[in-house]
């Protein structure tokens, strides 16, 4: 706040207003879907919101709840709560918030944060936009007037095309003049905070219009009153430990994918372990409160970002709807149409959906452009969940990859420097001397990608047919026992064929292994040479190249 500019307030009492739009019809929809009374979703709007303002690292993330965590509470209270008494369900969910809180907090403890960064920039990309197109499917039966149930994404659709001819043609007119509305406000008047005005033009009309009587479905009624104090059941921890791990997990995953996608370029990283202790003591604050588990939104952070938030204020803006609401404001809410609330969140979602950034990935490197593909399949026909699950195991698999597969490759100097660079079509002039063949490996030797290194390494010497093999090691980075086995080994076959191997610009800590090994007293120190140009220089001296 300290460092607060003037001007901000505007955009972020704009944006945390629009958010709010968004935030509460969802929360309180989400609520439903968990099975809970709809003020416990205007509860999870307020003081999770709130908690995570003050204390999270990310400036657009809009924390209350999403459709994965609802789904999941639901599965969760269902099982604990099966005859569904409501207030057996609001305590059994505070309880559950508690324990997810509690597990966050640990986990920030332990600084399990680095967990986030198993999800690669170019998988998120396939992920946001996965998110984008599920998003925009999940709301197109509501600009139709249509209920369906969730069943997959292209059944959805299927079901949806076979109810278009009930659908709602009041509906249909109304969300074609939002959507009409709403484009026209971002495109002359963008500086306007475009969903708030359609959002109250569309409660003004459904006020003076009766449109419920036409058929379009309106948000319902709202409880007004502020969250009493909630106390834990005890009782139910034994039973809803594991799912809590589960929620918090999912509610962590969700959190920092929607921090990093909508952070600005000027505005720092998220700090994983700071956001696991904002988000656990969140669901902690909101679980003392009667509020269901929490996490970060990637659609309310999404329009929160887009309507122009600038920092935390937006959020606090949002959580203060969330109160007005549950005191002033909700016979209003109660007239918004639903079809309104799908048109903000369909405009916004298409945000998400970043064909560009495919062929950007593509241009650059097919493979993370088929990790990204994979994560944008893996969110389509898995959902939300699984989808993030897909995108963090393409993610370690991809760091896998990296690793088992290091490069090896013959290296050549560019004439009249003591540059070293690949031996390529693009350089046909760069010196090689006969009978010499220069190798250079990359990254982390060890056991998983020693056998591979040799392969690449034979290969190239087959190539080559050289006299003496110089293996540059300047960008090896540590050599475990099991490869330096491999590379002893290699060195007593290329001996037997009568080809000598020489090492040069090992790292300090490489070449002290390679000293106190087998292989360094078979190499000696006329064979091991601090860089590959003094190799160079001694094949050159003994008139090697000659000999040859």
């Amino acid at each position: 706040m300290s460092r607060y500019r003037q001007g901000l307030g505007q955009a972020d009492l704009a944006a945390g207003l629009t958010a709010a739009a968004v935030v509460l019809p969802k929360a309180m929809a989400y609520a439903t879907i968990a099975g809970l009374p709809v003020q416990v979703g205007l509860y999870t709007a307020l003081v999770p919101m709130a908690v995570y303002a003050l204390l999270g690292s990310s400036r657009p993330l809009s924390v209350s709840t999403t459709t994965t965590l609802a789904i999941l509470v639901g599965s969760e209270l269902n099982r604990l709560t099966p005859t569904g008494e409501p207030g057996a369900l609001v305590a059994a969910s505070a309880t559950l918030a508690l324990l997810v809180g509690a597990m966050l907090c640990g986990a920030a403890l332990l600084r399990l944060g680095f967990i986030a960064n198993f999800i690669s920039e170019s998988v998120l990309v396939g992920f946001k936009s996965g998110i984008g197109v599920v998003i925009v499917a999940d709301q197109l039966p509501k600009l139709l007037g249509l209920h369906a149930e969730k069943d997959g994404f292209f059944r959805d659709l299927a079901v949806l095309l076979g109810q278009i001819p009930q659908a709602s043609l009041a509906t249909i007119l109304l969300s074609a003049g939002l959507f009409s509305l709403l484009f026209s406000l971002r495109r002359r008047w963008p500086s306007v905070p475009a969903p708030l005005v359609v959002v109250a033009i569309a409660i003004a009309s459904s006020a003076l219009l009766g449109l419920d009587r036409l058929g379009v479905e309106l948000v319902g009624a709202v409880p007004r009153g502020l969250p009493a104090l909630t106390w834990p059941r005890l009782d139910l921890l034994g039973g809803l430990w594991p799912g809590a791990a589960g929620i918090a997990m999912m509610s962590f995953t969700e959190s920092i994918a929607a921090a990093r996608a909508f952070r600005a370029s000027d505005e720092p990283s998220p700090d994983p372990d700071r956001e696991l202790l904002a988000l656990g003591l969140a669901n902690i604050g909101g679980g003392f409160f009667g509020a269901m588990a929490a996490g970060g939104g990637t659609t309310q952070t999404a329009v929160n970002r887009q309507a122009g938030a600038r920092s935390q204020v937006a959020e606090l803006v949002t959580a203060g709807a969330a109160l007005a609401t549950l005191l002033l404001l909700a016979p209003w809410i109660a007239l918004m149409p639903q079809a309104a609330l799908a048109v903000v969140v369909i405009v916004y979602s298409f945000e998400l959906i970043a064909p560009g950034e495919f062929l950007a990935i593509r241009r650059v490197r097919h493979i993370e452009f088929r990790w990204a593909v994979v994560a944008f399949l893996g969110v389509v026909f898995l959902g939300t969940l699984k989808g993030i699950l897909v995108a963090v195991i393409l993610s370690l698999l991809a760091l896998v990859q990296q690793e088992v597969n290091p490069p090896v490759y013959a290296i050549g100097r560019k004439r009249g420097t003591d540059v070293f660079r690949p031996l390529s079509a693009r350089h046909p002039h760069d010196e090689t001397w006969p009978g010499l063949l220069l190798l250079r490996a990359e990254g982390r030797l060890f056991f998983a990608n020693a056998h591979g290194v040799l392969t690449r390494m034979r290969a190239e010497v087959d190539r080559h047919q050289p006299r003496v093999v110089v293996l540059d090691g300047s960008a090896v980075i540590d050599l475990e026992y099991s490869a330096l086995k491999v590379l002893t080994e290699a060195e007593r076959q290329l001996d037997r064929e009568g080809i000598s191997l020489w090492l040069a610009g090992l790292n300090p800590t490489v070449l002290e292994v390679i000293r106190r090994s087998e292989l360094g007293e078979r190499l000696g120190k006329e064979r091991m040479h601090r860089n590959i140009e003094r190799a160079v220089e001694h094949y050159l001296a003994e008139g090697l190249e000659a000999k040859g």
